[in-house]
């Protein structure tokens, strides 16, 4: 058996789709989604309601709060974990979501690289601090190839590649191409044309506007300290700078849109390396049809 995995941009329309197949199916969904990780980042993270949560079970959602530390190694753990329980009682798994790193902890093995050394890190953080930009130079200049795959501002990951540099002298662009694809999984990517899925996009922002997303952020920077990395997630950071008057309501909408259309287009970017993947433009089908093709991936063995 092949466990199936169904990403896609941010947007795409999976949750619809795949709520619909799992209530038929009795199936479990197994998110991989890095923010929706996160308890009390629901408007945002665009979060199953509680109504689709009722419909089916959803694990790794609402699991750890805002100012944890958590990583892709983690998930692998904890979602192998959780797919040996459902298979144990007979329920079927369904692994959905858009976080690439996820995907790839489980089709390539979480590649750990080196232990984490707190030293370096410190010395990093406190470069960063004193010349802000410092370590995306260096990165640019150790591993280009890296770089080009992460968010110019994804300090996180930009750290763990410069540790893993300094401590084993060795790319961690060329220690990811030691990774084997397991066979064990299938992989499903729901997509639409490019207007279609920046209008959708477009659209549950001013949807997540209209149904609270300011009173959400403004509540959980009364909780947490802005400086988290949970923060950092598109529609938080815009609105936390918008509280500090950095501009206006309307620029950080503008921008909370434009960054979601860039970040979609990256997801697709990265989708592409998986070349046994089957991709489906839900622009091209009815729903009908679309619901038919998924659920026919999902029971092929």
């Amino acid at each position: 058996m092949k466990y199936s995995i169904i990403t896609g941009p941010t947007a795409v329309g999976k949750t619809d789709l795949l709520i619909e197949i799992s209530t038929k199916l009795g199936a479990h969904i197994i998110s991989l989604d890095s923010r929706q990780i996160y308890k009390l980042m629901d408007i945002g993270t665009a979060k199953p309601s509680k109504e689709e949560q009722q419909k089916v079970k959803h694990h790794l959602i609402d699991h750890i709060y805002p100012d944890e530390y958590y990583n892709a190694f983690y998930f692998r753990q904890e979602a192998l974990e959780i797919k040996n329980k459902l298979e144990e009682k007979g329920i079927l798994p369904l692994f959905v979501g858009g976080t690439g790193l996820y995907i790839d902890a489980l089709v390539k093995g979480f590649f750990e690289g080196a232990p984490r050394d707190e030293n370096i890190r410190k010395k990093l953080n406190e470069l960063e601090k004193n010349e802000p930009g410092i370590l995306r130079t260096m990165l640019l200049k150790y591993d280009p190839e890296y770089a080009a795959k992460i968010h110019p501002c994804d300090l996180k990951r930009t750290i763990r590649a410069l540790e893993v540099f300094f401590k084993t002298g060795k790319k961690i662009s060329d220690l990811h191409k030691q990774d084997k694809i397991s066979n064990d999984y299938k992989i499903l990517i729901l997509t639409r044309n490019r207007d279609e899925l920046y209008e959708r996009i477009n659209y549950r922002v001013d949807l997540m506007i209209k149904n609270g997303l300011i009173d959400e952020v403004k509540m959980l920077t009364e909780k947490y300290s802005k400086d988290i990395n949970a923060f950092q997630t598109i529609g938080y950071k815009e609105l936390i700078n918008f509280f500090e008057k950095k501009y206006d309501i309307k620029t950080a909408i503008h921008l909370i849109k434009r960054n979601t259309r860039h970040f979609a287009r990256r997801q697709i970017i990265w989708l592409r390396r998986y070349k046994n993947a089957l991709w489906i433009n839900l622009s091209e089908l009815s729903r009908k049809e679309a619901l038919e093709k998924i659920e026919k991936f999902i029971n092929e063995v």
